[in-house]
């Protein structure tokens, strides 16, 4: 590692804890983890999200991992959460949101995507060596499995209805890329290579289907796993299945892809080629820095506000490329990513990272309100330290992290590359 190199990794790991101290205000008494406003207080007035406190409980077995103070028992209140109000006893798997002050059902489908969550944290537990954690893993994989794994395709099903009888016939790329996530973590905490095997099978489905649209990657698809090019055209900034292609979501995508095939030309290959698809047509595409929301299927921007989530899988993708491929032009991109965070998305004032920011660069929210998690961020800046792995929990066990302070003057930081942006 070079001296810059060293240097950038040393201050994303004092971010890192900043991010860690910021998000532990999350934690709420009646169980799992709050949604955060912009000053880091939990929303009033919002459902406990299954997904939030599921990768808050994933990003603190992180922090565990990396002997952050704090964490461990963060974690064992997340996976109380899921062994507890979040479970569905009476039809098995997880409700998708329950209620703020009582552990009543306030979204009752059951969703592919806060599923996929559950075994993420629960893998990462199990890695960290927190209790119960193991158990929850088994559960959550056979539910997986019997639920939501449709073999014939290699990819989950999305949504059931709260009884498991009445199954949605959309498919979408979301809830199968944190699916991947979800299987390599499974794989690594477990030892069993079936779950890497599943996740193989679904990277090579979405490379497929990334090829057939010049590497811009559909998300929606019908039963059958057939594009469906005009799904939310009348919605396009949905938070979660916007119409178009989501460059973020091709460096999420490029991401997986080196995690699983470090060694595997192909996957490299076709991570690569998402990877510069997405800078060619979201960055700095519209005069300003940053990146788009979405793009149409000739690469023309829909969405222009930018999303944090998306620039830190830019990051964490970069970093991953970099290490694969040891072709200067990934640091070279990390380096610039990193410098428009801090000078665009670090809150300077309330903490944390602004999570929305209008085309013209002012923090919005006009997306999601307030800065829900610190799952993207977190992984963003411990990923450039951790040598390759499958997941991150493997990464950080074997790195044998121990993060530093948070930087007092963070927010004076100087820049980490000298590059226009």
């Amino acid at each position: 590692m070079t001296s810059d190199a060293a240097d950038l990794s040393r201050r994303l790991l004092a971010e890192a804890t900043h991010l860690l101290n910021f998000g532990a205000a999350a934690r709420l008494p009646q169980g799992g983890f709050g949604w955060l406003d912009t000053t880091g207080v939990p929303m009033a007035g919002r459902p406990r999200m299954l997904y939030v406190t599921c990768r808050m409980t994933h990003t603190y077995s992180l922090a565990a991992l990396a002997g952050h103070a704090g964490a461990r028992d963060l974690v064992a209140h997340g996976l109380a959460a899921l062994d507890g109000p979040f479970r569905d006893r009476r039809y098995g798997g997880w409700f998708t949101a329950i209620e703020e002050h009582s552990d009543e059902p306030a979204q009752e489908h059951k969703w592919a995507y806060p599923h996929t969550f559950v075994i993420l944290a629960a893998s990462s537990a199990t890695v960290a060596g927190v209790s119960g954690a193991r158990a929850l893993l088994d559960e959550a994989l056979e539910v997986f499995t019997a639920r939501f794994w449709e073999k014939e395709h290699g990819a989950p099903a999305e949504e059931w209805d709260r009884t498991f009888s009445t199954l949605s016939p959309y498919r979408g790329a979301n809830s199968a890329m944190h699916g991947v996530e979800a299987l390599l973590a499974a794989a690594d905490a477990t030892g069993d290579e079936s779950w890497a095997r599943k996740a193989r099978q679904t990277c090579e489905l979405i490379i497929r289907n990334a090829q057939a649209y010049e590497w811009r990657l559909p998300e929606h698809y019908d039963a059958w796993w057939n594009a469906d090019l005009d799904h939310n055209a009348d919605q396009p900034k949905d938070p979660f299945k916007p119409y178009g292609a989501q460059p973020g979501h091709s460096f999420e995508w490029a991401r997986l892809l080196v995690h699983l095939g470090p060694g595997d030309e192909a996957f490299i290959n076709a991570a690569e080629h998402l990877f510069h698809r997405a800078v060619e047509d979201a960055w700095a595409v519209d005069g300003q820095v940053g990146l788009v929301y979405t793009v149409d299927w000739a690469g023309e921007p829909i969405v222009r506000n930018r999303l944090h989530w998306a620039v830190c899988e830019a990051m964490a993708a970069a970093a991953v490329l970099g290490q694969a491929t040891q072709v200067q032009e990934y640091p070279t991109w990390l380096n610039r990513f990193w410098r428009y965070v801090q000078d665009h998305h670090l809150d300077t004032q309330e903490g944390s990272w602004h999570h929305e920011l209008s085309p013209d660069l002012a923090p919005t929210t006009a997306i999601r309100p307030g800065k829900a998690d610190i799952y993207h961020a977190v992984q963003a800046c411990l990923l450039p330290s951790l040598p390759p792995a499958r997941s991150l929990a493997a990464g950080a066990a074997a790195a044998e992290l121990r993060l530093p302070d948070a930087d007092p003057n963070r927010c004076q930081a100087q820049h980490q590359s000298e590059l226009s942006g």
